[in-house]
């Protein structure tokens, strides 16, 4: 199955990691790597309420991350494992400008 993700952190500043043969994480381990990211990356909620989505996370960790990790192919490759874990999905679009994630 074909897997990849891509992370626009401006529209001339896009990431892309191809995870062709690569497992994405399990759920819950997925969940635990991305929890411990927005925690090392000192990540804010989004919403006023605090209450933080699968898909804020992934937004938030990513613009976070910024390009400096984003241009790391290991920490890429296993920012893109957990989002496919998270989202069960094999293609994960993630656009910081419009904060938008898509499947």
């Amino acid at each position: 199955m074909h897997s990849e993700v891509t992370v626009t952190l401006a529209p001339e500043q896009e990431f892309h990691v191809d995870l062709r043969g690569v497992e994405p994480l399990g759920h819950e381990a997925a969940r635990q790597w991305l929890d411990e990211q927005f925690i090392a990356f000192d990540c804010e909620p989004l919403r006023p309420s605090g209450k933080v989505l699968l898909a804020d996370k992934l937004l938030t960790v990513a613009h976070a991350a910024g390009a400096s990790r984003l241009s790391d192919p290991e920490w890429l490759r296993a920012f893109g494992r957990a989002a496919t874990g998270v989202t069960a999905r094999p293609v994960v679009r993630i656009d910081i400008p419009s904060m938008t994630v898509g499947y």
